[in-house]
């Protein structure tokens, strides 16, 4: 069988498998990111046949199909900073299967769902913009409203990230889910968690100048506005996430728009750079595939730690066996010249933990 068959009967299993899963209210499209690296969307025809799109972002794939390669990897490395920074967390950011990503995890309004909401939106205006800087795309290329002689006293010169339409592109497909519908609470809180996911990008952005002179003096300096690496952006909005607020419906419009308002009247109103969600997380302890939750059983953990990580919270109380194991490790390193680092293979025996 060709690979381009192999390649349609795989986008059709795909397809029939959506299809007869429930509908539920995760972030979909993310399924972009379980394609095969080597599959690339080429064509208007391609779109049609992606995963977890609606139509809406169907029709904006055919518009901007040069575009969603740079989609695609934005829905891959959100996923990867998810599991990153939730690690050594109870619920660590697993992913389920292709389909639905992340399962019935995101079916509710949890600080989780708004985490993974603004780490994907933010996600795919990096890449993007990314894409952008690196003359990949035809659409956009470096930021040239960046340009003259700043208040500091150095020259804007090079490429400039264009975040402006990085964000902009994200804020029209990612934001297409909840577009078109009647306002909802989710909606509104899906929405908001967007804008903070690329309010991150944005408010991280840095500038970054080279010197030109004798001798490495700096005579002159010509900076440029670069993006922050997205592990730094993940780090913000972990922080965000630790603080995120609980909100509601406010019952006084600012015109027809409806608006969220703290559930607790005493708590400052969130920031458009905050997290915000409706519901409590679960303790996510035992397995329960209708909340998303895989338990804790069988998850190593830290023996040392009082912190989340440690086998006491872990755990959830349940205890934690022990057993010894051996790593391997490049130890004792020289350098040889020239130019090379030779290492020693050390052995060591250390404790590992997993929970019961």
């Amino acid at each position: 069988m060709s690979p381009e068959r192999v390649q349609l009967l795989i986008r059709t299993l795909l397809f029939i498998l959506l299809c007869v899963t429930p509908c539920i209210k995760g972030i979909r499209w993310l399924a972009l990111a379980k394609m095969s690296s080597v599959i690339s969307i080429q064509s208007e025809e391609n779109c049609d046949q992606l995963v977890g799109l609606i139509k809406r972002q169907k029709r904006i794939c055919k518009r901007n199909v040069e575009v969603m390669d740079s989609v695609k990897l934005g829905a891959h490395i959100a996923i990867e900073e998810c599991q990153h920074q939730f690690r050594n967390r109870r619920w660590n950011c697993s992913t389920v299967n292709a389909i639905s990503v992340f399962g019935n995890a995101l079916n509710h309004g949890t600080r989780e769902t708004a985490f993974v909401h603004a780490i994907a939106s933010a996600g795919v205006a990096h890449a993007v913009t990314r894409a952008c800087s690196s003359g990949e795309l035809q659409k956009c290329g470096c930021d040239r409203t960046v340009q003259g002689r700043s208040s500091q006293g150095f020259e804007w010169s090079g490429c400039s990230d264009n975040i402006a339409y990085g964000s902009a592109f994200s804020k029209i497909f990612v934001d297409a889910r909840e577009r078109g519908r009647k306002t909802s609470l989710r909606q509104l809180m899906n929405l908001h968690n967007n804008g903070a996911g690329r309010r991150s990008v944005e408010d991280l952005m840095k500038v970054e100048c080279k010197c030109h002179g004798v001798s490495g003096s700096c005579e002159m300096k010509t900076c440029w506005k670069a993006m922050p690496s997205f592990r730094e952006i993940g780090r913000r909005l972990k922080e965000k996430f630790d603080g995120a607020t609980e909100v509601t419906l406010s019952p006084k419009r600012i015109g027809s728009a409806k608006r969220l308002v703290p559930r607790n009247a005493n708590f400052k109103p969130h920031t458009p750079e905050d997290l915000v969600y409706l519901v409590p997380s679960p303790d996510y302890c035992d397995t329960n595939p209708k909340i998303g939750s895989l338990g804790t059983t069988g998850r190593i953990c830290n023996g040392t730690s009082k912190a989340i990580d440690g086998c006491d919270l872990m755990c959830c109380g349940r205890g934690h066996k022990t057993r010894k194991i051996e790593i391997v490790e490049r130890c004792l390193c020289k350098f040889h010249w020239c130019c090379y680092v030779k290492c020693k293979e050390c052995k060591r025996i250390v404790d590992e933990n997993t929970c019961l």
